[in-house]
């Protein structure tokens, strides 16, 4: 990533997260049920509507990425991400070369409730099948 740069375009977002345009254009869009943006915060657009990241929406975008695609499986639920992403719980610890930093004391407490999430969401799945 250039450092140079403020402001990047979706196509360049795209290529640096290894994410797909349309990915990243369906988290950034409007729910037609509720009228409201999926997920707040993940870009700056013009009055044309073009889209443009900075350096805390691609961190944003990225914190989303690892949440939904976790160890190579797919978690479809972009409201578990606001969940997390509104709690503040995404900031307390960031992925650096596939660990874990510590960013406050309440790291373990984070891990428990995800602990619990992952429970909660794989009981789910299997009263669906």
């Amino acid at each position: 990533m250039q450092k140079s740069k403020q402001y990047y375009n979706i196509r360049e977002v795209s290529k640096i997260l290894n994410l797909k345009e349309h990915v990243i254009r369906h988290w950034d869009s409007l729910d037609p049920k509720t009228n409201k943006l999926r997920i707040e915060g993940l870009s700056i657009r013009t009055k044309g509507g073009t889209r443009y990241f900075n350096q805390s929406h691609i961190k944003k975008l990225s914190n989303i990425k690892n949440i939904l695609f976790e160890e190579g499986k797919h978690n479809y639920s972009l409201d578990l991400v606001n969940k997390i992403i509104s709690s503040k719980k995404l900031n307390s610890y960031t992925r650096n070369e596939g660990d874990f930093e510590l960013k406050n004391k309440n790291f373990h407490s984070d891990f428990k409730n995800q602990d619990k999430l992952k429970k909660i969401i794989n009981n789910l799945k299997s009263l669906i099948k």
